[in-house]
C-alpha cells in the first residue's frame, strides 16, 4: 500500500464559545430530547455564524501552507470535502475557495457525499493524484464544516461546531503518515437524515432522523460489526495486533457513542475524543484528525506509536486509517 504523509494540518476555529445550555432551540425540545442533548457530553461549541465553510476552509488553508513554508503557488491539487450545503445552487464554492487563497495552477475539484466520513475518500483521492501523476507533490485538502440548518442540535445524535481543516498531503516528508485506508458503504441508509428545503425560508429548515430506532438500534448494530471487521482487517494485512496499537481515535458525537465504539473494537479511545467532544462538539469531517493531533500533541514525540483512526457517518459509510506518526516530534501543534 502507498504511504502518504501530512506535511502540515491546521484546524480553525471560531474564537466565540457558545455554551450548549445557551442554543436557543432547546428551549423548544420536548424534554425528553433536551435530556438527550444534554447527557451527549459537550459543554460548549465554537460558533460564528458570520462565517461560511467556505470562510472556514479558506483560514485553515491558510496556515497549513504557512506552516509548511509554501505559497499558494506551489500548490498542485486543491481537493475540496464539500459542505453539507451550498450557499447557492449552481456556483462553485470549490473554485471561489481556489481564487481567494491564490491557487490558481491547481487542479481544483471536490468530492463528498458520505457526510461526516467524506474525508475518507478525499484521502484517497490525494494518494491517487500523488501516485499517478509525477508532477502533483502537493496537494491540499480543505474542509469548512458547518451545520446545514440553523439549528445545531442533531436530534439524537450530536451538536455541530464550526471548524476549517486543511491538511497539506505529500508522496512523504511529512511528520505523520497514512499508511492504509480501508472504507466501505451501505446505500440502505442513504436518507435516514434530511433537510427538507424546498419551498422552506431557511429558518424553517430542520435536520431530522427519519426513523431514530432504524437509526439508534439497526444502523448502530450494522456499525459495531462493520468497524470491528475493518480493524481488525486494517491490522491483519500491516501484521499489527490490537496490543500494538497506542491509540484509537474517532468522531465527536456524543460520550455514549465512544462507549459504543469502545465496546465493538475492545478498546478505549484517547482521551483527547472525550476532552474535544465537550470543549468544541461535533465537526464534522473535522473531528478524527483533529483528535488525533491533540493526542500527538500531549504526548512524549520520542515515543511514537501507530494510530487507528474511525470516521463513520449514518449515510452510512464506515473508514478506518493506520497512521504512523513516527517522525511526528517534528510537528505537533495545533493551529486554532
Amino acid at each position: 500500500m502507498a504511504a502518504i504523509a501530512l506535511r502540515a494540518a491546521s484546524w480553525y476555529l471560531p474564537p466565540t464559545a457558545v455554551a450548549v445550555a445557551d442554543l436557543p432551540e432547546l428551549a423548544a425540545l420536548p424534554a425528553a430530547e433536551r435530556a438527550v442533548c444534554e447527557a451527549l457530553g459537550i459543554d460548549e461549541i465554537r460558533a460564528d455564524d458570520s462565517l461560511s465553510t467556505v470562510d472556514l476552509a479558506l483560514r485553515a488553508a491558510r496556515q497549513t501552507l504557512a506552516e509548511a513554508g509554501l505559497e499558494p503557488g506551489d500548490v498542485d491539487a486543491l481537493v475540496v470535502v464539500e459542505p453539507r450545503a451550498p450557499e447557492a445552487f449552481i456556483t462553485s464554492e470549490v473554485t471561489r475557495l481556489q481564487a481567494l487563497l491564490g491557487t490558481d495552477r491547481a487542479l481544483t475539484f471536490s468530492v463528498g457525499g458520505l457526510g461526516c466520513a467524506s474525508l475518507t475518500p478525499a484521502l484517497l483521492t490525494a494518494r491517487g493524484l500523488l501516485y499517478g501523476d509525477p508532477d502533483v507533490r502537493h496537494v491540499l485538502v480543505v474542509h469548512g464544516s458547518r451545520p446545514a440548518a440553523p439549528h445545531r442540535y442533531r436530534h439524537p445524535v450530536t451538536v455541530y461546531g464550526d471548524c476549517g481543516q486543511a491538511l497539506l498531503v505529500t508522496r512523504d516528508g511529512g511528520p505523520v503518515r497514512i499508511t492504509d485506508i480501508l472504507m466501505e458503504s451501505d446505500g440502505a441508509y442513504w436518507d435516514l437524515f434530511r433537510v427538507d428545503f424546498r419551498d422552506r425560508p431557511e429558518q424553517a429548515w430542520r435536520e431530522v432522523c427519519t426513523d431514530v430506532p432504524r437509526y439508534s438500534f439497526t444502523l448502530a448494530m450494522e456499525s459495531r460489526a462493520r468497524l470491528r471487521a475493518l480493524r481488525d482487517r486494517l491490522l491483519d494485512r500491516n501484521n499489527l495486533r490490537t496490543a500494538d496499537i497506542r491509540r484509537h481515535v474517532g468522531q465527536n458525537l456524543s460520550l455514549s457513542a465512544f462507549r459504543f465504539h469502545e465496546e465493538a473494537l475492545g478498546a478505549a479511545l484517547d482521551t483527547a475524543c472525550r476532552d474535544n467532544l465537550r470543549r468544541f462538539g461535533h465537526l464534522g469531517a473535522n473531528d478524527p484528525l483533529f483528535n488525533l493531533y491533540t493526542a500527538l500533541a500531549r504526548e512524549d514525540p520520542d515515543d511514537p506509536g501507530p494510530s487507528v483512526v474511525l470516521n463513520i457517518s449514518p449515510a452510512a459509510s464506515w473508514s478506518v486509517l493506520l497512521v504512523d506518526d513516527g517522525a511526528a516530534s517534528q510537528s505537533r501543534s495545533l493551529a486554532l
